[in-house]
């Protein structure tokens, strides 16, 4: 599997043929797409190749002329006109199908990366990917192409009538192709790393706003607007400033290619007009012959411009690849066992995080029978959060093992696995969806009103529910910003007893209610616990004090373990934590 720096180490040429792959399902449109182009470049050199007729009927005007010559132009411009709609709507037919294409793979893959892919990568960033980047792809996979096999086929039927025209004349003329081709090679490596900057740039600008715009409570009370307007300045500004660089190069090579071509032509009439020139061509011939070297000044300078589209399009392709080479989780487990009891044993467990030598867990044993509660208590960085998140497989294990029913979370099948776990965490994660979607989601998505109902009434959230304006068909905002904290919380509950997994674990699920909602939570986590074996990190003793066995971690290592009673009167790590906490508290 491709990393970054191989990606990057990838010539132009290797991205570009990758990126133009996508289009092979859709070779059919692609292949219109060149016949119209063909047409139209064909079409074109018509126009020039008519002139000498113009000119030799304008110095010979008959009857016969004047019938047909009109209908020659207006044939050629039809003609023409039919070929630019078939490159037109066919090769943008083929890129927005690549752009989709690559859209939803690039979606479909960040669904199944690995957590530290997501600690490793801002969400601004990988919105702007999906947004921003995949519609560079556009002007590489389909304007460039286009422009490249019309314009191409038309400098080349131009040429090849100048060869049959006047060959001398015409090697005069293309005398100042390799210059042009150096300055096209220039402003090419230009456009790619201003391309490179631009786009990392607008993943700066989306990841400020959308940091901006979801924490603005946070921004008006401790009067943060004036600082994140600051921060928005800045990278909107580098944005522009790259934006600039790339248009100022546009800009300054298109007119140099065409004083160059113009530079051609001019030479090319002061040596028609010498007297050894004279009788080698016929005046419409001449017409004729500068009529295309003039046509030609346009397909010239469309093809030197392509270049900006096409280096936009590699660095944006480089940056998608990068994402969709990005190893997905490991699955390599072949154990569904359907339902499991519970049981569950941290065997010998040590892990650090990838990016970090130092252990965040060492040496962890436990065990936790089915349908046993238990507590993990501890000071913040303690370990308890990363403990949890190894038994759903979030991360992979450093040493030791984790066992289920006497079988390694690494023998599941991902999928398996995680079905046997329903998780309540602190942060609650509610979609811009109804009530009833947010409660049955994902595989329970199924599920029928009476089935949400009942796990509603049972995470005691029916009341409120029902006081909503459409009940449970009431659209919850982004993130259920239009539900208080223990009405998302309460939904979050719900959502784990409508999924019914033997296992639940309860991240910090009250510490951030007030006394009432947290009345009303505990009764609902009553409801969702009997039966199941329960992990929960508590922050606050008083809600663990019933929990069968509580464990105390500090520093990554298990220290005590017992039920409230029996830690009190050890008198040990947590009966300290216990009073410094109703210290506090009183």
């Amino acid at each position: 599997m491709a990393n970054d720096s191989e990606i990057s180490d990838l010539t132009n040429w290797q991205v570009y043929k990758r990126l133009l792959r996508y289009a092979i399902p859709f070779w059919v449109a692609f292949a219109v797409a060149t016949l119209g182009n063909a047409i139209y470049a064909g079409a074109s050199t018509a126009m020039a190749w008519s002139m000498e007729f113009v000119i030799e009927a304008l110095q010979n005007p008959t009857p016969e002329n004047r019938r047909f010559l009109p209908l020659l132009i207006i044939g050629v411009f039809t003609i023409r006109g039919v070929g630019f709609f078939l490159s037109k709507y066919y090769m943008n037919y083929v890129g927005r199908n690549i752009v989709n294409v690559m859209r939803v793979q690039v979606f479909d893959h960040l669904m199944r990366v690995p957590s530290r892919f997501y600690d490793q990568t801002s969400s601004g960033h990988l919105v702007s990917k999906i947004t921003f980047n995949i519609e560079q792809v556009t002007d590489a996979a389909t304007e460039a192409v286009t422009i490249i096999l019309r314009e191409g086929l038309t400098v080349v039927g131009l040429l090849g009538f100048m060869f049959y025209t006047n060959w001398k004349l015409t090697l005069l003329f293309l005398a100042v192709g390799p210059l042009i081709g150096w300055i096209i090679s220039y402003v090419s490596r230009r456009f790619r790393t201003i391309s490179r900057r631009i786009q990392y740039s607008m993943g700066d600008v989306t990841h400020v706003s959308s940091e901006a715009i979801t924490g603005y409570r946070v921004v008006r009370t401790f009067g943060g607007a004036e600082r994140e307007s600051s921060r928005f300045r800045k990278v909107s500004w580098d944005n522009l400033r790259q934006s600039l660089k790339m248009a100022k190069t546009q800009a300054i090579s298109t007119p140099v290619v065409q004083v160059l071509v113009s530079l051609a032509i001019g030479a090319l009439i002061w040596v028609a007009l010498s007297p050894e020139f004279q009788d080698t061509m016929t005046t419409g011939q001449f017409v004729a012959f500068i009529t295309a070297a003039s046509t030609m000044a346009k397909p010239v300078r469309q093809l030197t411009s392509v270049h900006a589209k096409i280096q936009k399009g590699i660095a944006a392709s480089q940056s998608i690849f990068e994402s969709i080479d990005y190893p997905e989780e490991e699955d390599t487990g072949t154990r569904d066992p359907g339902r499991v009891d519970g049981r569950i044993d941290f065997q010998d467990l040590w892990f650090h995080y990838q990016e970090q030598y130092e252990y965040v867990l060492k040496g962890i044993n436990l065990n936790v029978a089915a349908g046993e509660t238990l507590a993990l208590v501890g000071r913040s960085g303690s370990g308890k959060s990363t403990l949890v998140s190894l038994i759903p497989r979030f991360y992979e294990l450093t040493d030791g093992d984790i066992r289920i029913d006497d079988v390694s979370v690494r023998d599941f099948k991902l999928e398996a696995l995680r079905r046997q776990i329903a998780l309540v965490t602190q942060s609650v994660v509610l979609f811009n969806d109804t009530v009833a979607n947010n409660i049955a989601y994902g595989e329970m998505s199924g599920a029928s009103r009476d089935v949400v109902r009942e796990a509603a009434r049972k995470a005691h959230a029916l009341s409120f529910i029902e006081d909503l304006p459409q009940g449970f068909d009431t659209m919850v905002g982004d993130n259920g910003v239009l539900l208080s904290g223990g009405q998302r919380q309460r939904l979050a509950i719900a959502r784990a007893l409508i999924k019914d997994a033997p296992i639940l674990i309860l991240d910090e699920a009250t510490s951030a209610l007030d006394t009432e909602s947290e009345r009303h939570i505990q009764e609902a986590l009553e409801e969702v616990m009997a039966g199941r074996t329960t992990l929960v990190i508590a922050h606050r003793l008083s809600t663990i004090e019933s929990a069968d066995r509580i464990a105390v971690m500090d520093g990554g290592r298990l220290v005590e373990i017992g039920s409230h009673r029996e830690l009190i009167e050890h008198d040990g790590a947590y009966a300290a934590l216990h009073r410094l906490q109703f210290s506090d508290d009183a």
